[in-house]
């Protein structure tokens, strides 16, 4: 029995194509071997992986982080998906530690093997960052919170991965098994992360029709094995209209109506404060909230290592960004941190191993932004429920 044929594999034939799906194991040298062995044998024209330009990149390409403009991710809100795959990054990067092969590795060798070969290579899963907003908003807010709060402290973790999560990635996929437990036990995430993609890379395959491909290699984790083989035979939208859907994402509320609630809210304390008491209930009420908000965001900011001008710049922007729309007060500090404090080239090629120890965290100053952006915004939302709630008390006092 060769290599490849020790791995599991369905075959689909389809609109004048024939697919062979080779199943695999993310985290293991025989699949890296099955894949080298299957593309020599030859036959295939064409070699699809379960992958997407920017995780095809980060794989073969180890600086392309280091020409990331910073400064741009926190300015489009884009802080929470670079942190979230900062922290799929670090669990990557400690199971390859503790298992000595990179994981995916049997991906990028087949697209390695795809160009030195002159064979056409089709990338053919979808965008992470799509992948991880279409999850969240398949959840409720307490499930956002726990998704980006186990994404976050795989950041912090450095433990050995356990058996069980191994034994998922040898059978599943990489992505739901960075969710741990999580993944199974919300049927919304799972439809996401893996149903999904299921569909979205058989739509791709299916498309490569219109080519020239005849005989075509999927390399895909074997968790992917059966659900894409049956969309491969059975789905009949079109490939371009099935992706488009599945690259939808529902766009927020064009009225924000929690800031706006609350803007009503805070205004309305002050204004009853003065109506009622006069410019010194009006002051008291006022000054509550400035010291709450502004004291706990720039505590915030002070742990997180900030420069003394970002801790100021948290101090003013916390007790008014919780009544704007489109300013956050960790965006703003974090912005002056990145300007103050500009990350040099270093910092962002050894991101990914100063985040694996929480020392890293405070040294490396791309990864203090990230800090600075999380514990500002933490400091001034707890300032928010604690200001709320003496205005409340005044009101019904």
């Amino acid at each position: 029995m060769t290599e490849a044929a020790a791995q599991p594999t369905a075959v689909v034939e389809r609109d004048g194509v024939r697919y062979t799906l080779l199943g695999t194991a993310h985290v293991s040298r025989a699949s890296v071997d099955a894949v080298r062995a299957a593309i020599a044998e030859g036959g295939h024209d064409t070699i699809a992986v379960e992958l997407d330009p920017h995780r095809l990149q980060s794989l073969t390409d180890p600086d392309a982080l280091a020409r990331l403009d910073l400064v741009k991710v926190l300015r489009e809100g884009k802080t929470a998906l670079f942190a979230a795959n900062l922290g799929l990054a670090a669990y990557q990067r400690r199971l390859a530690e503790q298992l000595g092969i990179e994981p995916g590795a049997e991906l990028k060798a087949a697209a390695e093997e795809a160009q030195a070969r002159g064979l056409d290579l089709a990338l053919i899963d979808r965008d992470v960052g799509i992948t991880f907003r279409r999850a969240s908003q398949r959840l409720g807010w307490w499930g956002r919170a726990k998704l980006v709060g186990g994404l976050v402290a795989a950041l912090f973790a450095d433990e050995k991965v356990e058996e069980d999560e191994i034994e998922k990635l040898k059978q599943g996929d990489l992505l739901e098994a960075s969710f741990g437990e999580f993944a199974g036990e919300n049927p919304e995430l799972y439809e996401a992360v893996i149903a999904e993609r299921d569909r979205y890379m058989a739509a791709n395959l299916r498309e490569l029709s219109t080519g020239r491909a005849r005989e075509v290699l999927a390399v895909v984790g074997a968790g992917h094995l059966q659900g894409l083989a049956r969309h491969l035979r059975e789905d009949d939208v079109a490939p371009a209209v099935l992706r488009a859907d599945l690259e939808e994402v529902a766009p927020k509320s064009s009225f924000p109506w929690f800031t706006t609630l609350l803007a009503v809210f805070v205004l309305g304390g002050f204004a009853w404060g003065f109506w009622h008491g006069g410019i010194d209930v009006a002051t008291e009420l006022m000054l509550y909230w400035v010291l709450l908000t502004g004291v706990l965001g720039a505590i915030g900011c002070a742990v997180a290592g900030g420069h003394p001008l970002s801790i100021i710049a948290a101090f003013v922007a916390s007790p008014v960004t919780p009544l704007h729309p489109a300013l956050a007060s960790g965006t703003i500090s974090a912005l002056v941190e990145a300007w103050i404090r500009k990350p040099t080239y270093g910092d962002f090629l050894s991101l990914r191993d100063d985040v694996a120890t929480l020392k890293g965290w405070w040294r490396n100053r791309v990864a203090r932004v990230l800090l600075n952006f999380f514990l500002t915004s933490l400091g001034t939302a707890i300032g928010v429920w604690l200001g709320a709630t003496k205005l409340l008390g005044a009101l019904l006092g």
